[in-house]
């Protein structure tokens, strides 16, 4: 896949892969595009275990803007796929700090959606002065509350796919839905029985996100198209790696991170967050949470909105806050200069 977007005044990069080998087994990969000489971004995706996706650089001016798409440890293109060992939210935080260092930046700018939010928040409190400023898209907090909303709240959305997950994981009781699916989908069980789960994880999400966009939306979502057998497999990986995460809360709860957001803030990071009002994953509440934690931090509410990146009025006020936030940096502070 090449992105390439050229102008007079600036040369740009194709969307080229890197991989970096950690030294506890894991190849992380991740894509640089946009101008070479301009304000770098990193980019970290939602789930956990989304992976990447190249679909986010329309939200940038590539001419000015060098953008680093990062699939986290066990997602997308990184390996080994769906991989939970030596996988934790620390781990993900410093393999970001190593690719900043690889790819030469001394600080960027980091935008994060739904658990990429939490992750970019992470992050922004451990290294606050690598950072040019946060820009966070459906704000998730890692609590308790959020997940026990996903998995027994949210079924009264989608009473179907939610007995379907149940019946797939053979567990009737909601509040224990989630520590049986993770326990299903790590090794062990029958692929069967674990392409079962993922199947029907994956439409019980794709129904409960759409529920904030109207009944077209849940019609579309509730005629999905029968998928390959390495489809299937990608979806165990993915919900293999999620169930990790939110199992432990993603080792982090919301006290924690409301925390480091603070901590970030106090250092001089700046932190713009937009959400949407029907957001039926991580609740609109999140963002007064955050503003509570963190009084400077520029937040908006985007009316009638949901969840996920591809909702056009989210779209366009997330590219307005980038625009905003991610000012032209001072070129002394563009590449790190090594003693030799």
């Amino acid at each position: 896949m090449s992105v390439t977007a050229m102008t007079p005044s600036s040369r740009a990069l194709p969307l080229m892969p890197h991989t970096l080998r950690t030294r506890d087994g894991h190849r992380v990969r991740y894509a640089v595009a946009g101008a070479a000489n301009g304000l770098p971004v990193a980019v970290l995706h939602g789930g956990p275990g989304s992976g990447s996706q190249p679909g986010a650089l329309r939200l940038f001016d590539l001419s000015r803007h060098r953008v680093v798409l990062i699939d986290q440890r066990g997602t997308g293109a990184s390996r080994p796929r769906g991989s939970v060992r030596h996988n934790r939210t620390d781990a993900l935080i410093a393999d970001m700090e190593a690719i900043r260092v690889r790819l030469g930046i001394a600080r960027w700018g980091v935008l994060g959606g739904s658990w990429g939010a939490a992750l970019a928040l992470a992050y922004a409190g451990q290294h606050p002065e690598s950072l040019s400023g946060v820009v966070l898209r459906g704000l998730f907090l890692a609590s308790e509350r959020e997940v026990r909303g996903l998995f027994v709240t949210s079924r009264h959305r989608a009473p179907r796919q939610w007995a379907k997950l149940a019946s797939a994981a053979r567990c009737a009781r909601p509040g224990a839905l989630l520590r049986r699916c993770h326990a299903l989908l790590q090794h062990g069980v029958s692929r069967a029985r674990q392409r079962a789960v993922a199947l029907a994880w994956r439409d019980y999400e794709d129904v409960v996100l759409a529920r904030s966009c109207g009944r077209g939306a849940v019609a579309s979502a509730t005629r999905m198209p029968r998928v390959t057998a390495a489809r299937a497999d990608r979806l165990v990986a993915k919900y293999r790696v999620q169930s990790h995460y939110l199992v432990h809360r993603c080792w982090l709860g919301e006290t924690r991170l409301l925390a480091l957001a603070r901590r970030a803030a106090q250092a001089g990071v700046p932190i713009a967050a937009v959400h949407g009002s029907r957001d039926p994953v991580c609740p609109p509440l999140n963002l007064q949470r955050l503003a509570r934690a963190v009084p400077h931090a520029q937040t908006e509410c985007v009316p009638g909105a949901g969840h996920l990146a591809s909702d056009p009025a989210l779209h366009r006020r997330v590219a307005r806050a980038i625009d905003r936030l991610f000012a032209e940096p001072n070129r002394e502070e563009r590449t790190l200069r090594y003693a030799t």
